[in-house]
């Protein structure tokens, strides 16, 4: 029997944390957080910030965009209903002006309250625009800590968290494999992958986690040819969140017209890779 060689399972992809609820698993409230289906994070122009109008539209667009450098999907604009808002204040506290965060839940329930860094009141008053500027990239470094720690508390709450139960993969597409391989692969891959920690899906919908395979295949010296198999494991979010990739170098009758033993020697390495790339996945999300 050839076997192959696991060369590494990736780490994530570098796309970095996107604090929950924002991430897409909406909480206790049932069907009240379960939309929107991609929820990001609207920011109001603030109204009650000691701003003026003009001012109070570029700290929004300001602060959203510190919080996309998190990571943390935001956008300055208005509160959409069964969405997450985080509400701007401020108090004028002797020469210096004290910014307030709330994060405000799809049904009106404050999750969160932040205190931002105190700054000078007159160039808060007079917008200036690098101490706006400023004063968001302070708040957002404190804010996505908050952010997480509300993922915390709504995903331990929530039955259908990966938090709480069992990660679903869907065994996806296979393609490139000389003879049958395409169809034997993704066969002997949906047998390995159940565990106690992981359950595959025959619909994708259903799917926290989706599996693809690319198989490549080169001339190899001897006659035989270079096979190179690499699984692509994507979230929910259609987000590449890792890699395991399998190469060596077989007789072309190994896998033509019929994979066989290959496939199955092939598929039970990758399972354990693709495993681990899952495991980290569901780490990540809750982190």
């Amino acid at each position: 029997m050839k076997y192959f060689t696991l060369l590494l399972p990736l780490a994530l992809a570098a796309c970095g944390t996107l604090p929950e609820p924002f991430y897409g698993n909406p909480g206790p409230e049932g069907a009240k957080l379960a939309a929107p289906t991609a929820p990001v994070l609207m920011i109001p122009s603030p109204t009650g910030a000691l701003l003026g109008d003009e001012s109070a539209k570029i700290f929004a667009q300001d602060l959203a965009d510190a919080l996309q450098n998190y990571d943390v999907p935001s956008i300055a604009g208005p509160a959409q209903t069964y969405g997450w808002t985080l509400k701007i204040t401020a108090q004028l506290t002797g020469g210096q002006v004290v910014p307030s965060y709330d994060v405000v839940g799809p049904d009106g329930k404050i999750f969160g309250h932040l205190a931002g860094a105190p700054t000078r009141a007159e160039n808060w008053a007079n917008g200036d625009a690098t101490a706006l500027n400023n004063q968001a990239a302070t708040d957002a470094a404190t804010l996505e800590k908050n952010l997480a720690a509300i993922n915390a508390q709504v995903q331990q709450s929530n039955p259908d968290s990966l938090e709480n139960r069992t990660p679903r993969i869907f065994v996806g597409a296979v393609t490139g494999a000389p003879g049958d391989g395409d169809s034997a692969l993704p066969l002997n891959l949906n047998r390995d992958l159940p565990s106690s920690d992981d359950e595959v899906v025959t619909n994708p919908a259903d799917a926290d986690f989706t599996v693809t395979g690319t198989i490549k295949t080169s001339p190899a010296s001897e006659g035989q040819v270079m096979v190179e198999l690499d699984w692509n494991v994507f979230d929910a979010g259609h987000r590449k969140i890792g890699q395991v990739t399998q190469l060596h170098a077989l007789d072309p009758s190994d896998i033509e017209p019929n994979w066989g033993d290959v496939a199955a020697a092939a598929a039970a390495e990758a399972a354990d890779g693709i495993q681990r790339v899952v495991a980290n996945g569901v780490l990540k999300k809750g982190s």
